[in-house]
């Protein structure tokens, strides 16, 4: 009897041992902490996948409509919602072209309904066109045209009660990452668009480090996994448990038909926001990543 009995704590010693040595290398097992946040073994998703195209300031009539022929005739992965951000001068063009299967979203909207804003659009003006989301917060608005959080949160805010999907954008510049603030970066962006959102349903967040956008230059899957996983926690500890489990958020930068894969692969990885890949055939292979 005692032998039984030593030779049963000796198992259960055994399997503690691997689950724990599982979770410290696999998992960022239960007990490892990042600004107070708990981090919990990861589970495989079950949120659709999500892939964006931003055209950014890019393209013709002739040549989206190359582009949009490509997409409406390709075979596209049936569980992956795509979205398509054109530009405003084209998004009657995209929404009346592109397949409706495929989203159309503008790349910004104002803050209000109509007024005196010279060269802004309102979410009622892009839901005229048909079409059903925006991009904001995009680095480009934020470090070229000087949006703060607070305008993005409010620009948020409204698109919302218009009910338009959102896209929201975050990430750190290459200073701040080396100077070790990505976390408290995102964390305040987040919080500000966060700070806005009552339904997170028809919320989409787009994790871009800036230093990787459109200089060829992409963070490693295991990076973009643990800024959103970090981002997920923080999620959970500051919004709720149901919005962190079921919020999407997509990778950005330099997103391309060779890595997509590798960076969809990942736990927390939902999808992508691509830049100049999406106005290339390859936008389709990075659609169909988990196909």
């Amino acid at each position: 009897m005692r032998s039984a009995n030593q030779s049963q704590r000796r198992r259960k010693r055994q399997l503690l041992f691997a689950r724990c040595s599982y979770q410290k290398h696999h998992l960022l097992g239960p007990c490892r902490r990042f600004s107070s946040i708990i981090y919990r073994p990861a589970i495989m998703s079950s949120r659709t996948f999500f892939v964006g195209g931003n055209w950014k300031m890019n393209g013709d009539k002739k040549s989206l409509g190359d582009l949009i022929t490509t997409l409406n005739t390709a075979s596209l992965h049936d569980e992956t919602e795509v979205v398509c951000g054109a530009p405003t001068v084209y998004l009657d063009f995209a929404r009346s072209n592109l397949d409706a299967r495929i989203g159309v979203a503008a790349q910004n909207c104002y803050k209000v309904a109509k007024g005196a804003f010279t060269g802004e659009i309102s979410p009622a003006m892009i839901k005229d066109c048909g079409v059903e989301w925006v991009i904001l917060g995009h680095s480009e608005r934020r470090h070229v045209f000087g949006e703060s959080d607070e305008l993005i949160g409010q620009k948020v805010a409204h698109a919302l009660e218009s009910d338009l999907g959102v896209i929201a954008c975050i990430g750190e510049k290459l200073e701040e990452r080396e100077a070790g603030t990505t976390e408290e970066v995102v964390y305040a962006q987040t919080q500000a668009i966060a700070d806005n959102v009552k339904d997170w349903s028809k919320v989409v967040l787009a994790y871009e480090p800036v230093w990787a956008i459109g200089t060829g230059k992409t963070a490693s899957p295991e990076q973009a996994q643990e800024v959103h996983e970090k981002l997920r926690e923080w999620i959970r500890a500051n919004v709720s448990e149901a919005v962190a489990d079921s919020v999407r958020i997509i990778y950005g930068g330099s997103v391309t038909g060779a890595n997509c894969k590798e960076l969809g692969s990942q736990n927390d990885v939902d999808g992508f926001l691509v830049g100049g890949a999406s106005l290339k055939p390859e936008f389709v292979d990075i659609i169909n990543a988990r196909a």
